[in-house]
C-alpha cells in the first residue's frame, strides 16, 4: 500500500480524569486502552474532521482508547481498500468503526471479506453513510451486519429524536426534547431480526418513523450503529460525541454493569 493512498495515525491516550457518565471504568476493568481501529473514507464528508472530533470525544471523557486510523480510498463512490483483502485484517482490535462511504463497490467477495470477520467476533460501531455503502451489492451480507438496510435519505433538517430505552446505558446520552444539528434522515426499508432500536425519528415528508440508533447481533459481533453523523455541526454536538462514544464503549464490551 502507498503512503499516498492510506493515512495511518495510531495514538495512545492515557487518561486519569474522571468522566461523569462512568467510562473511567473502562481503563481499570480491562488493565489496557480499547484497540479501535477507525475506517474512513469516500465522497460527500469530512473525514479527518470526524475523525478528530471522535478522538477527542473519546479523550474529554475518559476513555482509555489506543486508536488506529485509515482513511482511504479518495472522496469518489468506488473503492476497494487494500486492508480487507489480508484475512486478518481486524486481527487484535477490541472493536472496528466502519464510517466510510462507497455505494457504488459491489463486489461480493471483496465485501464478504469484511462481514466474514464480524461474524466471527469483531465488534463494530458503524456511522452514518456506512449504511449506504455497498447498498449497489446484490448480497445482503453487509447490510445484515449494520442490522439496517437504507439506500436513500431525505433532506437535512433538525430532526427530533425519541429514544425506545430511556433505561439503556446508550441512551442515556440523548437529552428528553433533542433535536439533531442539521443532519440527514435515512430512511430504513428493513431492521434485520437482532437489531434492537433504541431511538427513532419521525420524516417530515412521509411522517414514517426510522430508527436512527439501535444495536445489532451479528454472529458473534456486537454492532453499534446510527444513521446520523452527516454534517460538521452533527460531529460538533456534544450530545452525538458522547452518543458514539458510549456506542464504542458498548460494542467493545467495556460499558459499566449494573449491580
Amino acid at each position: 500500500m502507498k503512503a499516498s493512498a492510506a493515512l495511518f495515525l495510531v495514538l495512545a491516550f492515557v487518561l486519569q480524569s474522571v468522566f461523569g457518565f462512568g467510562t473511567q471504568a473502562v481503563a481499570e476493568d480491562n488493565g489496557r486502552p480499547i484497540k479501535a481501529l477507525l475506517v474512513t473514507g469516500g465522497c460527500c464528508h469530512d473525514y479527518p474532521f470526524q475523525t478528530r472530533q471522535y478522538m477527542q470525544a473519546a479523550k474529554d471523557r475518559g476513555v482509555d482508547v489506543q486508536w488506529t486510523v485509515l482513511i482511504e480510498g479518495g472522496t469518489g463512490t468506488s473503492a476497494e481498500i487494500d486492508l480487507y483483502k489480508n484475512p486478518d485484517w481486524a486481527k487484535g482490535y477490541d472493536v472496528v468503526i466502519h464510517n466510510e462511504c462507497f455505494a457504488n463497490t459491489a463486489d461480493p467477495d471483496y465485501i464478504r471479506s469484511i462481514t466474514k470477520a464480524h461474524h466471527a467476533g469483531v465488534n463494530a460501531v458503524v456511522i452514518h453513510c456506512a449504511m449506504h455503502t455497498y447498498r449497489a451489492a446484490e448480497i445482503d451480507d453487509w447490510r445484515e451486519f449494520l442490522g439496517v438496510t437504507s439506500r436513500r435519505h431525505e433532506h437535512q433538517s433538525h430532526y427530533g429524536v425519541s429514544v425506545s430505552d430511556k433505561d439503556n446505558w446508550i441512551t442515556q446520552a440523548i437529552p428528553d426534547g433533542y433535536k439533531t444539528p442539521m443532519d440527514e434522515l435515512y430512511v430504513i426499508e428493513k431492521t434485520w431480526p437482532n437489531t434492537t432500536v433504541l431511538a427513532t425519528s419521525v420524516s417530515e415528508k412521509t411522517q414514517e418513523t426510522h430508527p436512527v440508533v439501535w444495536t445489532n447481533t451479528y454472529g458473534e459481533a456486537r454492532v453499534f450503529g446510527t444513521t446520523y453523523g452527516h454534517s460538521v455541526d452533527t460531529f460538533s454536538d456534544e450530545t452525538f460525541l458522547e452518543l458514539i462514544v458510549r456506542g464504542l464503549v458498548w460494542a467493545a464490551e467495556c460499558e459499566p454493569q449494573t449491580p
